[in-house]
Order: C-alpha cells, then sequence, then structure tokens
C-alpha cells in the first residue's frame, strides 16, 4: 500500500488486538478493551489520536480478557473478569464493555455479580489524549508535545491540546461518575446475582470547528439505531444478498460486504459522492490506487463506489509541476490525508501524487464504469479528465521518449517505488541487487494499454471513430513494444520492470499476472507465464507469491519480496481465465478462500510465502492491514472472474459462462444491481439462470467481449460497433 508502510513500518499492534473502523475513523485496542498510549493503539478521528489512553480497573485492577467478538465492523463486545486480590482463582464479577466507534467512541460498561452476595466495588476509567498525529502513532515517534489543560464540569471532563496554533479537545461524558482531572470514577454496589451499567461518550471538540454532529445515541434511547447501524443498514439493503452451498465461502463473502460497507467514506466537498477507504488501522483515507482496484472489484456489488471514487480524484487531478508533493498536470493523487495540519504526511502537503499507477487506473476504471450503464452526460463529465490523464502518460509519464511510462521519485522525501509494489526494496533482479531509476513496471505497461483501449472504444461507441483509431493504434504499437522488450526467452517469463538502463530487471515476480488480466501478453507467451506463475516457486499453496523463491532477494515474511497479496492474486486470476486457464484460476481462487477460512472469513492485506506444506495454516503478516479494501474486495472479484460475469449496458448485454468449482456448491444471487435495475442468478452444475433483466438487456451465455475484440471490429467497420 504506502510506500512509508514499509520504509517505516509500524511497529506489530500485539496478539488479539481488536480493530473498529466507521469511514474514516477507527479504534484500535487491547483484547480486554483497554487502549495504550505506548502501543500503536487508540481511537482516531480525521487522522488525529483523540483518545491515547482509556483503561478501566475495578478495584485497581485490570481487567482479564475473556472474549472479545466484533458484532459490526464499527461495534465490538468485550467481556472480561476482575482479577481477586484474595488468591481466589473464579472471580464473581465479569465486566463486558459494548464499545462503537463512530466521531469517537461511546462505550456500554455492565458489571455482573454472579455471587450470591453483594458487591462492593470502584470502578475507574482513566482517559488521556495526546492528539498525535496518525504518522507519529504508526512510527512510534510522538514529536509534537501539546499543551494540555484538563477541566471538569459536573459529570464530564474535557481535554483541550494547543500546538503551535491549532487547537484539539476532546469531551468525556459520564452521566453519575465521580470526575476528576485524572479519572472517572463509579463507586457501586451490585445485587447478589444481578448487574449495573452505565454508558460513557467520548467526541472531539474544537474551538475552530463546528462542533462535530451529534454521533451517538442518547442512552437512554434503549432499542434505538446508531447513525452507523442505520448505515449498514441503508447499505444492506443496496447490495446483493447470497446464499451459497459452500458456507465457509458464503461467511467469507458476506465479511467482505461487511468490511466494504465499513470503509466507505464521504467526501466531504460531495456527501453524495461515496468512496472506498484503503484499509485499516493506517489507510482511513482516499488512495488512488487501493480505492480504484477496491472499486472495480466491487462494480458488482456496488457500481456507485467506483463512480465515486472517480469523481472524487478527478476533482483532485494534478495541475501544476511540484516536486514537493510529485503533483503533475492530468496526474491522478497516490493519497489524501484528511487533517491538513498533518505536516509528517509523505511531502509534507495533505495531497501526495507519488504514484505511477493510479493514473491510468483511472481512465481503465471509467471504462469499467461507462460499460456498467450510468447516465451519459455523468461519463461525458469526466472524459476531459480521462483525456488529460493520457496526456499525463505521453508526456510526463513517458519520462524518455521510449513509448514505455516510467517513474522516478522527484524528491527525497517522496516514495522510491511507486508502483504497487511500493516499498524501499520492493524492485529488484534476480541475483537480489535492487534496480535503479527510471523504472519501468510490466504491470504499470499493461494499465496504459488498457488505458488507451479502455478511451478508444468510448470513442468509437460515441461515433468518434478517428479519436478511437488514433488510440487503438497507440496501443497495439505499446504491446508490440512490451512483448519484444519485456520478454526474457531464455527465461520464459517477462522482466517484472526495465532499469534505468533499459536492462530488463529479470526478478520471477508475480507482476507480469496483472499483463494477463489486460490482455497485454501475446498469446504464444501466455502458457509459459501460467506455468511459471504455478509453479512451486511461485504458487505457495495459498496464493502466488510476490516472489520465486529462488529469487536473491526472496523472504516469506517480506512486504513485497515474497509473500502472498490476496488483491494481487484475485488480478491474476482473472488474467488466468482471459487466456483460458481455467484450471489454474480455479485453483489459486480455491487456495485463497481457504486461506480467509483461517482468520474469520476475512483475507488480511498480506499474508506470509512460507508453502502450505511447511505450515498448515497461512502465516500472517505481523503489519497487515485488516480490514483492507483490496483484500476485502478479493473474494468478490475471485467469485465474479469464475462466474465470468459481466455487462455492457449500451450494448444491451449482460454475460456469464460460470467456471466455479464443484466445492462451492449452488450459488443464489438476489437484488443485483444491474442496469438502474436488480436482478437474480441462479447457479447449479455450471449453468446459469437469470431473472428480472431490465428491458433493452439480453442474457448472453458466455464471456463478454473484451474491449481489443470491441476495437477491432470498430476499427474494422470504421464506425461504432454499436
Amino acid at each position: 500500500m504506502a510506500g512509508w508502510n514499509a520504509d517505516t513500518a509500524a511497529g506489530p499492534l500485539g496478539p488479539g488486538t481488536v480493530t473498529l473502523v466507521e469511514g474514516s475513523s477507527f479504534c484500535i485496542s487491547l483484547p480486554n478493551g483497554d487502549m495504550h498510549a505506548e502501543l500503536p493503539h487508540g481511537t482516531f478521528y480525521q487522522d488525529t489520536r483523540i483518545l491515547s489512553r482509556w483503561s478501566l480497573t475495578v478495584d485497581d485492577q485490570p481487567l482479564e480478557p475473556l472474549a472479545a467478538e466484533i458484532k459490526e465492523p464499527y461495534r465490538a463486545l468485550f467481556a472480561g473478569r476482575v482479577i481477586r486480590s484474595d488468591g481466589y482463582a473464579d472471580s464473581p464479577l465479569i465486566v463486558e464493555r459494548l464499545r462503537e466507534v463512530g466521531a469517537g467512541i461511546q462505550e456500554q460498561i455492565t458489571v455482573r455479580n454472579f455471587s450470591l452476595e453483594p458487591a462492593e466495588c470502584v470502578i475507574s476509567i482513566r482517559p488521556e489524549a495526546d492528539f498525535a498525529d496518525l504518522f507519529e502513532v504508526k512510527e512510534a515517534r510522538i514529536q509534537r508535545r501539546w499543551e494540555q489543560t484538563r477541566s471538569v464540569d459536573g459529570d464530564s471532563l474535557a481535554i483541550n491540546g494547543t500546538w503551535q496554533d491549532i487547537r484539539k479537545g476532546i469531551v468525556v461524558q459520564a452521566p453519575g461518575a465521580d470526575v476528576t482531572q485524572d479519572a472517572l470514577s463509579y463507586r457501586v454496589s451490585v445485587g447478589a446475582r444481578s448487574q449495573w451499567s452505565t454508558i460513557l461518550t467520548v467526541v472531539p471538540s474544537s474551538d475552530a470547528a463546528s462542533p462535530p454532529p451529534p454521533s451517538f445515541m442518547h442512552p437512554t434511547e434503549k432499542g434505538s439505531l446508531s447513525p452507523r447501524d442505520r448505515r449498514h443498514l441503508e447499505w444492506v439493503a443496496k447490495i446483493p444478498r447470497i446464499h451459497m452451498g459452500n458456507h465457509s465461502i458464503e461467511r467469507t463473502l458476506r465479511r467482505s460486504y461487511d468490511d466494504l460497507g465499513a470503509l466507505r467514506i464521504e467526501d466531504p466537498n460531495h456527501p453524495e459522492r461515496v468512496v472506498v477507504a484503503a484499509g485499516a488501522p493506517w489507510f482511513m483515507t482516499l488512495f488512488g490506487r487501493d480505492s480504484l482496484w477496491a472499486s472495480e472489484m466491487a462494480v458488482v456489488v456496488d457500481p456507485s463506489l467506483a463512480l465515486g471514487t472517480l469523481q472524487t480524484l478527478a476533482d483532485r487531478q494534478g495541475s501544476v509541476v511540484d516536486p514537493i508533493s510529485e503533483e503533475e498536470p492530468g496526474k491522478i493523487l497516490h493519497e489524501v490525508r484528511l487533517d491538513v495540519s498533518s505536516g509528517l504526511s509523505l511531502g509534507g502537503k495533505h495531497i501526495y501524487y507519488g504514484s505511477v499507477d493510479a493514473t491510468p487506473l483511472f481512465v481503465t476504471i471509467l471504462g469499467t464504469v461507462s460499460r456498467w450503464g450510468f447516465a451519459k452526460d455523468t461519463i461525458a463529465a469526466l472524459l476531459p479528465h480521462a483525456d488529460r490523464a493520457l496526456d499525463w502518460i505521453r508526456n510526463y509519464g513517458d519520462r524518455d521518449g521510449d513509448g514505455f511510462v516510467e517513474y522516478e521519485r522527484l524528491n527525497p522525501r517522496g516514495l522510491l517505488n511507486q508502483g504497487w509494489k511500493d516499498s524501499w526494496d520492493g524492485i529488484n533482479f534476480a541475483d537480489g541487487t535492487m534496480a535503479e531509476g527510471p523504472i519501468a513496471l510490466c504491470e504499470v505497461q499493461a494499465y496504459v494499454y488498457d488505458a488507451f483501449m479502455a478511451r478508444s472504444w468510448i470513442a468509437y461507441d460515441a461515433g468518434d471513430t478517428a479519436l478511437g483509431a488514433r488510440l487503438a493504434d497507440e496501443a497495439a504499437q505499446l504491446k508490440k513494444r512490451f512483448n519484444e522488450q519485456f520478454w526474457i526467452p531464455e527465461r520464459g517469463y517477462f522482466a517484472i520492470a526495465l532499469d534505468g538502463k533499459k536492462r530488463q530487471v529479470d526478478a520471477k515476480a508475480s507482476n507480469m499476472g496483472h499483463c494477463l488480466w489486460t490482455g497485454l501478453v501475446d498469446e504464444d507467451k501466455a502458457a509459459d507465464v501460467a506455468e511459471h506463475l504455478m509453479s512451486p516457486e511461485m504458487f505457495s499453496g495459498w496464493g502466488i507469491r510476490t516472489l520465486a523463491t529462488d529469487m536473491g532477494a526472496y523472504n516469506p515474511a517480506s512486504y513485497h519480496n515474497g509473500s502472498v497479496w490476496p488483491h494481487d492474486n484475485a488480478v491474476i486470476v482473472a488474467g488466468l481465465l482471459r487466456y483460458g486457464f481455467v484450471e489454474q484460476a480455479q485453483r489459486i481462487s480455491t487456495a485463497l478462500l481457504e486461506a480467509a477460512d483461517f482468520s474469520g472469513g476475512r483475507l488480511p492485506e498480506l499474508f506470509c510465502g512460507f508453502s502450505r506444506e511447511q505450515f498448515a495454516e497461512p502465516v500472517a503478516y505481523p503489519t497487515a492491514c485488516s480490514p483492507q479494501a483490496w483484500a476485502a474486495t478479493t473474494p468478490l472479484q475471485l467469485i465474479t472472474s469464475l462466474m465470468r460475469y459481466d455487462t455492457h449496458v449500451s450494448r444491451g448485454g449482460f454475460w456469464m459462462d460460470p467456471v466455479l468449482p464443484e466445492s462451492y456448491g449452488d450459488l443464489h444471487i438476489s437484488n443485483a444491481p444491474m442496469a438502474g435495475g436488480r436482478i437474480t442468478i441462479d447457479i447449479a452444475d455450471s449453468v446459469p439462470i437469470v431473472q428480472g433483466l431490465p428491458e433493452g438487456m439480453v442474457f448472453h451465455k458466455g464471456q463478454r467481449p473484451y474491449l481489443a475484440e470491441l476495437v477491432k471490429q470498430a476499427g474494422e467497420h470504421g464506425k461504432g460497433a454499436g
């Protein structure tokens, strides 16, 4: 994901850590519910840690954790028991903490007394707020010390901080508590076989900004829905409902739905536009590459996410040359940070553009969105942005005029590597030496090819044959050059990149699988690529490794040099299917869906590359994001790919030709979005039945014609293929 994730990686969150997510807010705690400032824990709102400590004691004893269960992505229930001071093993007091994250947190604390005698106890909560920047917490280098004031007002405690001319604050509300500047305490007597309960709320406050909207229901509103519940229910109502013979895969798909719902954030300037944040805990913000990939993979669930992502990125498209933020005219951003006071973000500004692939992917995803049947004027409004993106590819992306897009960072604080493998050591030769820039990555050429094809087809479809033909020609030339210059005949695979001296960077890496996805690979080379991807050096048994085990830089526990990334595999599966390698695509999909079973149905950002023979469970990567957008959308993409499910609304077509493995069982999907309507799909023994297709739409059993075919036909006819 972001390069500083690998360059200056966070320390592990700790075993059993519980992460809750809602929009751009999140909360990380220990399994007993406590948050500790010295760990990368806390409650975060707009990239600021507004709660750095939140520890609960009963009679000065911390809770011994019993259970922590995430009920929804934004709500968890913790159960712990009070450790006895008299040496007896079993304590009669059990404490439950029901926590919900929003703009702050709300926590219901319930003490249950399972003894036949009443119990007297003192419950204390210690809150602290260090207002640290997300980056400071992640990298364990808290630099700024905020001047703090604490003030008590009845049963609430305000903590305010000032740093230079910036003010931040929180208000902790604890009805019925004895509140001091240090703690909130309740001296309670819990009756025999009885319980006691209270609700605390922590919300941000600021002199500078208007107070945040009321985020939590009033404690007296028993049984009413919180804003997050309402948002969740609205999401559930608009997405497909799925039933599958294989219940563990069904659970994984539903988990993906829930995580995708929780990772949605709104553009503050356009609340109607919803985009996908990249991942929790450190990337709850808009990323060019991640948000585009995730919305592409989720298009069958909610096509409006892709549209909202495109519109939001278009508004922030580069317009000037700025070496500090790496902005260039037409370039699509790498990441946005919410809090402009953050001087620690990449390049020191709140928008950073150091991504070589977000710009071509923007045009590719516009091609997808245009096929899914949005209003013509909605698509037309994005076309000038697509054309500016293509101009960036030609004028800035191709730095030396050789017809390939390469990157080299513009300042020493930027990302060294600017493709999806953006860790500092992510691109290397077979012998393990690092490649030096400017670097032209193989998959970036694939996205550029797809961008030319997508824009060419949109032009043909609109009757602009001259533009369509010109772009198709650019794509064809790129494909020819690529297959000549990236192919390593003696190895039988594609170089991961060309380095600054135009030498083939000859590591055997997963990147070449992305070239299958877009159709950039010549037919006569595809079988060799597939064979290498499925070799024991690359396929771990859980998925395809980022780097083969016989390469010099291979390390199963590295971020990009031998680990397994679910989204990378999802793209490769789509590519293998494109070239007819069905059995290989099924093997990878099944392996990943089985891997998800070991983590509650949720695929993490990545896991280690150890082989399945060596370890019978996938080995977790210590700092992997979870949930993470393109990992959450991977199961959706895998199933969609194996259904060979796609549409082209302007051509009145909906296509499906399922190759789901038998072990997946029958599939029933209802409420699936299609051309402004909702359809129902049943697949039994790989035979699809579709009901409820909107008027003018025809179901075809087969593969949707790829852009390459459409563009070729249109070129031959010399006019739109209609």
